[in-house]
């Protein structure tokens, strides 16, 4: 049992009935569950079983030391590989069977010196850029990209097994930049096709696309964000809209409550100041366990949500390194050791993570995922094979350090 006051409960169960509703949604494509930076602060080995579980057939991972850790977990399903630097080990991928992006001459270049080194044939995916300025082969450069890897293809140290892109405006289905990517990507496919690649599967869409946007389906769809039951289109419907369960829910004891006199300073800077003789409740948890500042509070507004009891109530003053702390009213009864919310599903009244991103002017992936290793993660509903059980383990133990992004 962890000593720990603060907890993340991941139920597994959503994520698995996340991934069937996504797999209903995508038609006849294949959905490659993404589980980078740490499953989105859920976990990574666990939540990727649980997708599994639930009618992924993919995973997909930024960086490789995820896609070792999920290869070392004994996790053999496909996985793909998109973010790596010159020098990567590459050797190291290519044994353990994972796919690998290509943007450039020179990841190729890598991944075909890394395949002779281990004696394996190396699986890529080529990358284009199709207008989001970030990874990516520019078209021009695609037709000489891809003759360079259909001859690697044809001396054996490579399979072109996917072509793939991503969009900038995905959240907004009837924007123009989506259909002009689109129309952009279909030209590299036909483009890889006459050079003669014979591809797998063809991706481009990720959460957002998945769920609004069947034209962008094609073979494969790579949702993130809603596989942990978060929507990536809040202003067009929440998790419910779309048959979606966030799946993290993450509380705390209260280790101290305290009466104060009314025009007594919280926090630093005092940027909060109470009103009247109140209880104050300090809540265990801060900015380096993922609580954004930016959700402080103060004496004009409430920070951060966080239910106590049956109540909702907001951060009072600057949220602190390892704590923050609660107005708890003239007539609270809480002690030390009672439970706060601070967001889970919203089906017992609790603040969700898109309650804290609009509390801190950001999106819920960031709230999910900044989540701070060594906050405990608990885990419900059941593993992959459906048996119920119960573990806690942290971050780094489930799939090593936490990146940003958006899938």
């Amino acid at each position: 049992m962890t000593a720990f006051p603060a907890r993340a409960v991941i139920d597994l169960a959503a994520i698995r009935s996340n991934v069937a509703a996504l797999r209903g949604t995508a038609g006849s494509a294949q959905v490659m569950a993404v589980v980078k930076a740490d499953a989105y602060g859920h976990g990574l080995v666990p939540s990727a079983r649980a997708a599994l579980a639930g009618g992924a057939t993919w995973l997909g991972v930024a960086q490789l030391e995820e896609a070792l850790a999920l290869r070392a977990a004994g996790v053999d399903a496909p996985v793909l590989c998109w973010l790596y630097a010159p020098g990567a080990p590459l050797g190291r991928a290519v044994e353990a069977g994972v796919d690998l992006s290509v943007s450039a001459g020179w990841a190729l270049v890598e991944v075909v010196d890394a395949a002779r080194a281990t004696g394996r044939t190396a699986r890529i995916h080529v990358k284009v850029d199709t207008g989001l300025g970030r990874g990516g082969a520019m078209p021009r450069e695609l037709e000489s990209l891809l003759d360079a890897a259909l001859a690697a293809q044809a001396e054996g140290t490579v399979d072109v097994v996917g072509l793939w892109s991503h969009l900038a405006w995905a959240d907004a289905p009837d924007h123009p930049t989506v259909l002009a990517q689109a129309a952009v990507f279909d030209e590299a496919v036909a483009l890889a096709e006459r050079r003669g690649a014979r591809l797998e599967v063809r991706h481009l869409a990720n959460s957002a696309a998945t769920l609004t946007n069947p034209a962008m389906h094609y073979d494969l769809v790579r949702p993130g964000i809603a596989v942990f039951g978060l929507s990536p289109v809040p202003q067009l419907g929440g998790p419910e809209a779309y048959g979606l369960t966030p799946a993290m829910r993450v509380e705390a004891e209260l280790v101290l409550a305290k009466v104060v006199p009314a025009g007594h300073g919280v926090s630093y800077a005092h940027a909060y100041v109470t009103a009247a003789e109140t209880v104050l409740g300090v809540v265990p948890l801060g900015y380096a366990d993922g609580v954004p500042r930016h959700a402080s509070g103060g004496v004009d507004r409430w920070g951060g949500p966080v239910q106590v009891g049956r109540r909702r109530l907001g951060i009072a003053g600057r949220v602190c390194m390892d704590q923050f702390v609660l107005d708890l009213g003239p007539d609270a009864t809480e002690v030390a050791g009672d439970r706060v919310v601070l967001f889970g599903s919203g089906a017992d009244g609790e603040p969700t993570a898109e309650d804290w991103a609009a509390a801190a002017g950001t999106i819920s992936y960031e709230i999910v995922a900044r989540l701070g290793a060594r906050v405990p993660r608990t885990y419900t509903g059941g593993d992959e094979g459906g048996a119920a059980r119960d573990t806690a383990s942290s971050g780094p133990e489930q799939g090593g350090p936490q990146q940003g992004g958006t899938a």
